[in-house]
This record gives C-alpha cells, sequence and structure tokens, in this order.
C-alpha cells in the first residue's frame, strides 16, 4: 500500500479504500471488518476519503460507501500531490532567493587555494560550480577535445551554465582551436551557437589556441581540465587554481592568441 501513501493517503485510508474496491458499496460497520481498521476509527477514515474524493456515500439507515473507480480517483489524488509539491516547490525557491541575499561570501584574503576532482562527474561538478562563481569575466579555451564540448549532458550543462553568465551581465570569451571547431559535434555546436551567439557578451574566436583546454574566470581563477589519456574526450579531472599570480600569466599568454584569432561565425559554430 506505499504507493496510495505516496499520493498522499494515510495507511488506514488505503485500506479502507482497497477494500471498498473489493466488497462494493458496504456499511461502516462491514467495511470496519474488511478492512482491519477499528470501528473507533472508520468514520473518520471514509470521511477523510470523502474530502479526497475517492469515495461516494448514500444516505440511510445504515449508511453506505462506495469506491470512486482507481480511474478517477487516482488521477485526482496525483493532481492534489502535484499542487502541494509546486506549494513547497515556491516556498523553497523563495527560501533560497532570501538566503541567497542574506548570505555573503567572504571578501577574499592574501593567499592562494587549490583544488581538484576526480573522474569525469565530480569534475564537471567543479567546473560547473566555478562556472557559476563568475562574476565580471570568463575566457574559455578549448585547445584540446573536451567533455565540454560533446553532445550529451556534459555539454548541456556547460552549455547552460555559461549561458546563464552571459544572462546576468559576465563577459564570455570562447577560443576554439581551428581543429577542434572544425570536429566540434553539431548537437554541440547547435547550442552554443543558438545559446549563446546573440549575447552581446558573447565572443567566439578560432585560432591557434594554448595546448590545453581551461576556463580563466574573473582573472583570478583558473579551471584547468585534465585528459584521460586512454580516452582524450573524456575528463580525468580539474584542477581549480585560485592564484592571481597564475591567472595574471594566464591572461598574459591568452590576450595575444585572442587578438590574432579570427572570429567564428554562429553558422560554423554549429557545424552547418
Amino acid at each position: 500500500m506505499a504507493d496510495l501513501r505516496d499520493l498522499g493517503l494515510s495507511e488506514y485510508e488505503a485500506r479502507v479504500y482497497r477494500s471498498l474496491l473489493r466488497t462494493g458499496p458496504t456499511t461502516a460497520k462491514e467495511l470496519s471488518r474488511a478492512s482491519g481498521v477499528p470501528m473507533g476509527r472508520i468514520y473518520d477514515v471514509v470521511n477523510g476519503l470523502e474530502r479526497h474524493s475517492l469515495v461516494r456515500s448514500q444516505t440511510g439507515r445504515p449508511k453506505t460507501y462506495a469506491a470512486v473507480e482507481p480511474e478517477t480517483a487516482l488521477p485526482r489524488l496525483f493532481e492534489t500531490k502535484r499542487e502541494e509539491l509546486r506549494t513547497r516547490i515556491d516556498s523553497y525557491e523563495a527560501t533560497v532567493e532570501a538566503l541567497t541575499d542574506e548570505l555573503e561570501t567572504a571578501d577574499p584574503v592574501d593567499g592562494d587555494f587549490r583544488t581538484a576532482a576526480v573522474g569525469t562527474e565530480a569534475a564537471i561538478d567543479l567546473l560547473v560550480e566555478r562556472l557559476a562563481a563568475a562574476e565580471t569575466s570568463l575566457v574559455v579555451v578549448a585547445g584540446t577535445t573536451s567533455p565540454q564540448f560533446r553532445a550529451g549532458v556534459v555539454g548541456e550543462r556547460v552549455a547552460a551554465e555559461l549561458e546563464a553568465a552571459v544572462e546576468r551581465g559576465v563577459d564570455v570569451s570562447l577560443l576554439v582551436d581551428p581543429e577542434l571547431a572544425d570536429s566540434l559535434p553539431t548537437g554541440m555546436g547547435v547550442r552554443y551557437a543558438e545559446r549563446l551567439a546573440d549575447h552581446g557578451a558573447f565572443t567566439a574566436r578560432t585560432g591557434p589556441a594554448l595546448p590545453a583546454t581551461f576556463e580563466l574566470i574573473d582573472d583570478a581563477e583558473v579551471c584547468i581540465e585534465v585528459p584521460n589519456p586512454l580516452d582524450p574526450g573524456e575528463a580525468l579531472a580539474v584542477i581549480d587554481l585560485q592564484d592571481a599570480a597564475f591567472a595574471a600569466n594566464v591572461r598574459e599568454a591568452f590576450d595575444p592568441k585572442w587578438e590574432a584569432a579570427e572570429p567564428l561565425p554562429a553558422a560554423r559554430l554549429a557545424g552547418v
């Protein structure tokens, strides 16, 4: 009876409803016997089922009860549960919004912080987390094959996070090595092109890139993707370096590459 309880019925209500389906119209006394629900509780239970519109009653002496057919009753339960969940989701969203405004990240302190995540799923989780932290600028350099530029869940997550970044006013610069640009899967390219190409904060260029795939975040942090040597298209790890000096060196190496690169039209990025 766990399925009915999952839809909002109590254990007693589930027992009574199932019993009514078996017995057909019957009295509270007979229903108590058939369901095993104590007589002292049976009226509360059938009244609750009536409020759920799962039971109908017929006045008389004695009063009789009949179950509403499952084809009608279960969608009613589902809709009630869905509305309840929507209300809870709205409440949770309001809580998240309030807490986001209330909780503040500490101001940066002198010193560096370095972390890493190993394994494709953990690596992409770390990458997406750091992309979400960008406030002013994001540089994405695709110098090697990367799972984020493949069609599929990983690419979808990264593309969605870059889209969210430009929507909140972050300048996103994508530099793609020509060989990689020519081999982008059409599905992945379409995501980048359609979602990002029309944003003024997003610029894509192609040209000889640095021999790595990495993200430079707010000129203060670098996420370096480490490919799996057995499958370069899969991420072995992501190393996150919050190191201002290293980030400055990366920016210094990136700028000449960016200036020498050519615009990457949306049509080419989309693979069409």
